[in-house]
């Protein structure tokens, strides 16, 4: 048989009326600071200055001096595709160009830019040591690269 237990009668508490004397409960008062200064004045924009604006032959040279000078590069081609699991590139060379093993390359995209030494060519997966423009053909490169980087190739 099951025992019922009888429910506890439960006490409505009564409202504590208001009254103007303030009681004590025997705590603290913290004072919190803020999290952080709060100003009296906002940041204004620094002004703009609207003037005259000058063509690219009247403006004042760079105070940085002259720019460092680059070897000689000649465009030779572009990026056609990526194996991401080989580092390897597939390039289309322009008219006229070729590209040999030993060569150096200079890679530039919108967030690749680097220089190195071509130290594998291929054509249909057969090592080879020159290249034209009318080539198939892959090259091992030493860093992430995208398609559409352009290719230069670095005059010694």
């Amino acid at each position: 048989m099951a025992i019922r237990r009888k429910a506890k009668a439960r006490r409505k508490r009564k409202k504590a009326s208001i009254t103007t004397t303030a009681r004590t409960t025997g705590k603290k008062t913290v004072n919190k600071a803020s999290p952080r200064p709060v100003s009296t004045k906002k940041a204004k924009p620094p002004a703009k200055t609207m003037g005259k604006p000058t063509s690219v032959s009247e403006r004042a040279p760079e105070a940085d001096g002259p720019r460092p000078s680059r070897p000689a590069e000649q465009r030779i081609g572009v990026v056609t595709h990526y194996f991401g699991y080989l580092p390897v590139v597939a390039m289309r060379l322009e008219p006229g160009a070729t590209l040999r093993v030993g060569n150096v390359i200079h890679i530039r995209g919108h967030t690749t830019d680097f220089t190195q030494k071509i130290e594998s060519l291929e054509v249909n997966r057969a090592p080879v040591t020159e290249v034209g423009p009318n080539d198939n053909f892959g090259v091992k490169v030493v860093k992430h690269v995208f398609e559409h980087d352009v290719v230069f190739k670095v005059r010694p």
